[in-house]
């Protein structure tokens, strides 16, 4: 009868933390919106974007707000100490994004914030991976060596959602779903302050989602998709490490494999994009139309059926790694590979080639560049803008 009603009690913590940061987020939004339009601050598109007209950029003030908010308020910080290194890191990341957000930080100065986020979770906070698990026959690792690989692993996932987030909709659904999946994993598992986290968080992508779904009022900036990157990191460390324990409620074999199946779609696209780059003698953080998105855009899809498709492939490999737990980490992570890579080189070298979008000034010369990726738009612009819709 006690578990009963503690599973109903905690049940209930999820349902309104959830509730809280919706609606949070979904007053919040407008605001946001208000704002940008006195200040006239917006995102203009240029050669690489895919948006045709000046948009907001900014959600991701509403999202944390609502997140951070709810998050504060239902976990409980004397028993889950290990949360206020979780929010200072959020904090780190989200003034990061904001002011990237406002005036383009180069990607030196970004790559120093998120390792100094970084070294908050791992050194002050304990996400961090100190095993492979069985990964190509590794387990325990060296403290040197567990150390690099959760930098990498954290700041790789830290990008991935900024990388992702492409085209209408897309970043916040996937980040809904991941939310999902490892807030319920943590619920039944009675890792209820994660569950929390989780939940908290996809209550404002939700909220955010309403606003975002194509033709898209506004977008979250890397202020929103850095933090999202962020909380997958804490969460997707922590589910390998709780995962991997046989006496946790619900174990799952190849947790490794498990956790990079969750985050498959971004986390491939990040390290596929960043090798191409790399190859090709130029920097991971070059902006491209690479992207697995931008492959969708080129065979004809709209951004909601890439979004789409982009989610319903998540959902397949995570089903797909759940079903195979029992082959092992390594058996399974190099069948997932061999299907994404082979989906993509079919994509890749079909895809239709489509015109990018060049940014115009009023003058008529090409605009390539811009200072900051939110500018104030002259009365002229707003004018011809405005005719536009």
């Amino acid at each position: 009868m006690l578990d009963v009603l503690l599973t109903a009690s905690v049940s209930l913590d999820v349902l309104l933390t959830a509730s809280v940061s919706f609606i949070i987020s979904f007053l919040a939004i407008p605001v946001v919106l208000q704002i940008a339009d006195q200040k006239k601050l917006f995102d203009v598109p240029d050669e690489r974007k895919v948006h045709t007209h000046p948009v907001a950029s900014l959600g991701g003030v509403g999202i944390f707000g609502g997140f951070l908010l709810a998050a504060l308020l239902s976990i409980q910080g004397q028993y889950n100490y290990e949360f206020q290194y979780f929010f200072a890191a959020a904090l780190v990341i989200f003034f990061l994004g904001l002011k990237d957000d406002l005036v383009v930080l180069s990607p030196s100065k970004k790559f120093v914030g998120q390792v100094v986020a970084a070294s908050i979770l791992i050194h002050l906070g304990h996400i961090r991976l100190d095993s492979m698990h069985g990964l190509f026959g590794f387990e325990q690792l060296p403290e040197g060596f567990a150390l690099a690989l959760s930098y990498l692993t954290i700041i790789v996932i830290i990008n991935s959602f900024n990388l992702i987030d492409g085209i209408d909709g897309l970043a916040a659904s996937l980040g809904i779903l991941t939310m999902l999946i490892f807030g319920t994993y943590f619920f039944i598992t009675d890792y209820h302050a994660y569950a929390l986290l989780a939940f908290a968080l996809a209550g404002s992508l939700i909220a955010f989602l309403i606003f975002n779904h194509h033709p898209a009022k506004i977008f979250m900036g890397d202020s929103g998709s850095l933090m999202i990157g962020l909380v997958n990191a804490i969460l997707v460390i922590k589910f390998i490490n709780v995962a991997s324990e046989p006496s946790v409620a619900v174990p799952i074999g190849s947790a490794v494999a498990m956790g990079f199946a969750i985050l498959i779609v971004p986390l491939l696209d990040t390290l596929r994009v960043f090798a191409i780059r790399i190859f090709n003698g130029r920097s991971p953080f070059t902006p491209d139309r690479n992207h697995v998105h931008h492959l969708l855009l080129a065979r004809g899809m709209g951004h909601a059926a890439v979004t789409f498709t982009c989610v319903a492939i998540n959902i397949f490999f995570v089903a797909l790694a759940y079903a195979g737990r029992s082959l092992g980490s390594t058996m399974l992570l190099l069948i997932m590979l061999a299907i994404a890579f082979s989906g993509l080189g079919i994509l890749y070298y079909r895809r239709q080639n489509r015109p990018m979008v060049i940014a115009k000034r009023m003058d008529g010369a090409m605009e390539l560049k811009t200072p900051s990726k939110v500018v104030t738009l002259t009365q002229e612009t707003e004018v011809a803008t405005a005719d536009k819709k």
